[in-house]
């Protein structure tokens, strides 16, 4: 019996399996600019391979807490860590994704998911085969040679992932990725940001605005507001779209929208 492409093991269709998650905590931790402080005494621990979610309105620290655990802003005061040890700068261990793509507009789709596998050092031939695969697995087979002016924002936002993935991070720091979307396409994108994940290992922070997203995707929901982290809650299980009408779905999201004064 023959295997489809969706349930072969990524390795066989030229795409390397993703290393194990990677824990990243804060502790006491103070963040954002000396002379305005975004969050302060925040203390969040996101597990190996947890999807943790982080809700909150503009303005509350949502970006600058990922800015944080990617390395690129030092905390004002006490720690923040990748698996026990100080993070003091950026790491391929750790991909940041925000709403705007940041592909290089002069190359093509495959040539930008072929960027980390240059800086690491890979030849062509396994460059362009693994670049291949990736896009394919977030369904852009038949648009590898296209300029990213040339495509959608949703699949430039594929080519994205695509190209976060093809890193082999151990962590993926998402800054509400599918904000600029419409709506049907940010489905899309949910959907196929779960099914791409699936298997990989990779921790992932996404933050958004949208609870209904939060909900979905997140195995935990981290709620920040008035400059604090407000509360942390448990995402019932399964992850189906059916499931909005679930009771206890129904509560935990009243219970957010409370925490966030809406």
């Amino acid at each position: 019996m023959s295997t489809s492409s969706e349930t072969r093991p990524a390795e066989s269709r030229g795409v390397p399996a993703t290393p194990r998650g990677t824990r990243l905590t804060l502790r006491g931790a103070v963040l954002g600019r000396p002379d305005a402080p975004a969050v302060v005494d925040v203390d969040l621990d996101v597990t190996a391979g947890e999807i943790l979610t982080v809700v909150g309105p503009s303005g509350c620290g949502k970006s600058t807490l990922l800015r944080t655990w990617a390395g690129l802003l030092p905390t004002l005061d006490g720690a923040v860590e990748q698996d026990g040890r100080p993070v003091t700068g950026p790491s391929a261990d750790r991909a940041l994704i925000f709403q705007e793509d940041a592909l290089l507009p002069w190359r093509t789709l495959r040539a930008n998911v072929e960027l980390p596998l240059a800086v690491q050092g890979l030849p062509r031939a396994r460059r362009r085969e693994q670049a291949e695969g990736w896009l394919a697995r977030v369904g852009l087979a038949d648009r590898t040679r296209q300029l990213p002016h040339r495509v959608s924002g949703g699949q430039r936002q594929r080519t994205q992932l695509a190209r976060a993935l093809a890193g082999r991070p151990r962590a993926i720091l998402m800054d509400e990725p599918f904000g600029g979307l419409d709506a049907q396409t940010r489905v899309g994108m949910q959907d196929l940001l779960v099914e791409v994940l699936r298997g990989t290992g990779a921790t992932v922070v996404f933050v958004t605005h949208d609870v209904d997203e939060a909900l979905f995707l997140g195995d935990r929901v981290a709620v920040l507001g008035a400059g604090r982290l407000v509360a942390v809650r448990d995402v019932p299980r399964p992850r189906e779209r059916a499931a909005h009408d679930d009771p206890a779905r129904i509560a935990l999201r009243r219970d957010i929208l409370t925490s966030l004064g809406s």
